[in-house]
């Protein structure tokens, strides 16, 4: 297990469990959701999928404590041995780094949309790598205390424009509820579920986990909070533009922020303020998968130096990150990373968890493991 200098508490976690799911998809969650379900009954499909994510992040803290204080690079070879572990935490790896990039290029993407017209992609790409490594040479602790700051005041700006657009809110393009039956909501459970990556943090940062036993509480709690700013986010979106609106909008929840304006009110257009905050939230996202990612190169290869590994990834994420073409290449390398987290960490989990009971790994025989630092 870890020390107490490299462990963390309850309340940390959820912030990098939430920080890890809350990026790019709430932007375009509306339109994705949308085009599949196309009814007003989008936000049921959202807490459906919310319910489905719950029980898989139980699902991975479960598989987690049978080896406490390990990873998932850690414990894998002994319940599959070592050839298949390395196959199997190479998966995750890859996937993790090209999440990585793909959240930079989306940040650049924006960026460039919104706030910087004629600045090459390539230049917010790298800008964007070189301050997260700057920051994740501190290492875990610190990643957490910037982005516990960050979080309250992005969710802050986020409740106050919600409220700012009620002026625009129409019940109507909610309505009728169920009224093409259950099938339109299930198929609108793929896109769903695929907003809330991020969740398979779980299997790396349950190792570091203060009070373990917290872990099934802590997932529920931060699936949770997803899933209702989720909610709350396709109810408002929706109300503001309808159905037929959000559906030929690229990014809707920022064109609903763009559609109004309070004049007198300390502010009178917010999108401004808003994309830089959520920007820095998608920021947020990028920076604990590339250290969770250099956690996995550590773990998996058995190497010490973390800060060399994390500056070695470096050449790799911009490469990756620069691939896609346009902005359709970009978003529909992130369905793909979607689709894979659904194997990665929907299936192979279970399998895992099946086979260490069958195997007889992990469970008591881990709980008097020796301590380590991390």
């Amino acid at each position: 297990m870890r020390t107490s200098a490299t462990t963390i508490s309850t309340s940390e976690v959820i912030i990098v469990v939430i920080n890890s799911i809350l990026g790019a998809g709430i932007l375009t969650l509306p339109r994705t959701i949308g085009k599949a379900v196309k009814t007003p009954d989008v936000w049921i499909s959202v807490i459906l999928a919310g319910l489905i994510v719950t029980t898989i992040s139980l699902l991975l803290v479960t598989l987690c404590r049978r080896f406490p204080g390990k990873t998932v690079f850690e414990f894998i070879p002994e319940i599959t041995g070592k050839w298949i572990s390395y196959l199997l935490g190479i998966l995750i790896i890859v996937y993790f780094i090209v999440l990585c990039s793909f959240e930079v290029r989306v940040m650049a993407e924006i960026t460039s949309m919104y706030i910087l017209e004629r600045t090459p992609s390539w230049v917010t790409i790298m800008v964007s790598l070189w301050i997260g490594i700057y920051m994740l040479t501190g290492g875990l602790m610190v990643i957490i205390r910037v982005f516990s700051i960050v979080l309250p005041v992005t969710l802050a700006l986020l409740a106050l424009v919600f409220l700012l657009s009620t002026k625009m809110f129409d019940i109507n393009n909610l309505r009728p509820m169920l009224g093409e039956g259950i099938m339109p909501v299930l198929k609108g459970l793929k896109p769903s579920c695929l907003s809330y990556s991020g969740y398979e943090v779980l299997l790396i940062v349950t190792a570091y986990m203060t009070d373990v036993k917290a872990s099934n509480k802590t997932s529920i709690f931060s699936i949770l909070i997803c899933t209702i700013i989720y909610m709350v986010t396709i109810v408002t979106v929706v109300g503001n533009l309808s159905l037929s609106g959000v559906e030929t909008r690229m990014w809707p929840t920022f064109d609903m922020v763009r559609s109004f304006e309070i004049e007198g009110f300390l502010f009178e257009r917010y999108e401004s303020l808003f994309i830089v905050f959520w920007l820095m939230q998608i920021f947020a996202t990028y920076a604990f998968k590339h250290y969770f990612a250099s956690i996995g190169i550590r773990d998996l290869f058995r190497l010490k130096n973390i800060t060399g590994i994390q500056f070695a990834m470096l050449p790799v994420l911009y490469l990756i990150a620069y691939l896609p073409k346009n902005l359709e290449e970009t978003l529909a390398l992130g369905d793909f990373l979607g689709n894979m987290s659904i194997f990665l960490f929907g299936l192979l989990p279970l399998l895992l968890l099946i086979l260490s009971f069958v195997r007889k790994k992990g469970g008591k025989q881990a709980a008097s493991g020796n301590l380590k630092v991390s």
